[in-house]
């Protein structure tokens, strides 16, 4: 009994920061390599990075969007299945009715569809003489919550711009998630100012895990990603990070320091629920 409960309390979460290239059919291949690579290393839990199979910009989203299932979600079921994973796919750009999304699928170790989310929180974002970028100019915004449970833990899954918003990560954490999971690819202007920060506050605000999976660094591209996937702990502490370069990092998550955390610093049961709440408003 006291194995398996430490087997159900601890397990090895990848984090797969990808190269990604114009060639969709390459990232796919690159992807299950990477996929298969983690798993032999003892992974139950896998991410890709947003926009895994294509580049990132909204020139490339309709010129790159698939239906769902589609080529590469199909590709995703098929390696969790194979691989007895639980698979969270980074993103792609999604064609829906006429309409594009930035959306990421889950996957469960039998190949099933767990959960799908479509990025919530859209990055219209202007710093003068740095960095101006309107999603909204192709896409369009999710409207749902996307949370999956594991053996392990309860996952809700962000992305990207999702983590700004800190009212999401407590509702997460309010319907039970211990974990929370944002592919994303912050820049060169938002990456050194706010990447870590960000990550760091929600693991610290909601005494959850937070992981984030971005694109590796190429300088080349027309947007380029920060990199630096990331795992943090319920207490703020960085367990795991990459550099710039394409790589896969692994952590070791053990779920008895999240109770540790909430029974020293019990900020959840403190709450002044009497004087503000904040809630999730669609059923």
């Amino acid at each position: 009994m006291e194995s398996m409960s430490k087997a159900m309390t601890q397990f090895r979460l990848a984090l797969i920061q990808l190269r990604v290239s114009s060639v969709k059919s390459d990232n796919l291949t690159r992807a299950g390599e990477f996929i298969k690579k983690a798993a032999s290393q003892g992974a139950k839990i896998i991410t890709l990075p947003e926009c895994f199979n294509s580049p990132y910009g909204t020139n490339y989203f309709p010129e790159y969007a698939e239906t769902i299932p589609g080529e590469s979600t199909q590709r995703l079921s098929d390696l969790a299945k194979e691989c007895q994973v639980y698979l969270i796919g980074g993103s792609i750009p999604e064609e829906d009715g006429g309409k594009f999304y930035n959306t990421c699928t889950v996957f469960g170790p039998d190949g099933t569809l767990l959960t799908k989310h479509r990025k919530l929180h859209l990055f219209d974002i202007d710093v003068p003489g740095r960095i101006r970028f309107q999603e909204s100019e192709t896409l369009s915004a999710g409207d749902s919550l996307s949370m999956f449970e594991t053996p392990y833990c309860k996952v809700g899954v962000g992305i990207c711009y999702d983590i700004r918003f800190a009212e999401l990560a407590q509702v997460y954490c309010q319907k039970g998630c211990q974990l929370l999971v944002y592919p994303g690819a912050f820049n060169l202007t938002t990456g050194p100012a706010h990447w870590e920060l960000l990550q760091r506050g929600r693991a610290v605000d909601n005494q959850v895990f937070v992981a984030t999976a971005s694109p590796a660094r190429d300088v080349d591209a027309s947007y380029v990603a920060w990199g630096h996937s990331t795992v943090v702990s319920p207490w703020g502490e960085i367990l795991a990070q990459a550099g710039i370069d394409e790589t896969v990092v692994y952590a070791n998550v053990d779920l008895k320091k999240l109770v540790e955390v909430r029974q020293q610093i019990p900020v959840l049961s403190q709450k002044r629920r009497d004087l503000y709440a904040v809630e999730w408003k669609k059923p």
